[in-house]
């Protein structure tokens, strides 16, 4: 239960640094259509995941519960992007090339048709 309490309060600090951060890029670029401040966020979770990471698997920063707090809740709030991102990556240094692939692509891909799947029935359901 402790656990679950870290995650989501590292989920709420996120979250709050996500809102902040991808406003203040996105208004930062002037009528830009392009969503720069999500790329921002989705990178720099990518960023910072990949530099904990590191440090936390070869010299133990981050032990016990902080990971699950920084991983799963802060970062995981800040962009699910960098998590996913992160097991993509684990699965290349395994030399799973295929399954590496794979994941990135069923991600994009179903994840593109799930979204137009649910706009679709919502536009069916309501209009």
């Amino acid at each position: 239960m402790y656990n679950i309490f870290l995650i989501g309060i590292g989920g709420f600090i996120g979250t709050i640094l996500r809102y902040i951060l991808s406003g203040l890029i996105q208004q930062g670029m002037r009528d830009a259509s392009f969503p720069y401040g999500t790329l921002f966020v989705n990178l720099s979770g990518c960023f910072a995941v990949g530099f904990l990471s590191y440090l936390s698997e070869n010299y133990g920063l981050l032990p016990g519960a902080q990971r699950p707090f920084v991983f799963i809740g802060m970062l995981g709030g800040f962009t699910t992007f960098s998590t996913f991102m992160n097991e993509s990556m684990h699965l290349a240094m395994d030399k799973e090339a295929f399954m590496t692939f794979l994941n990135i692509l069923l991600h994009i891909v179903l994840g593109m048709m799930a979204l137009w799947l649910g706009r679709l029935i919502a536009y069916k359901s309501w209009r």
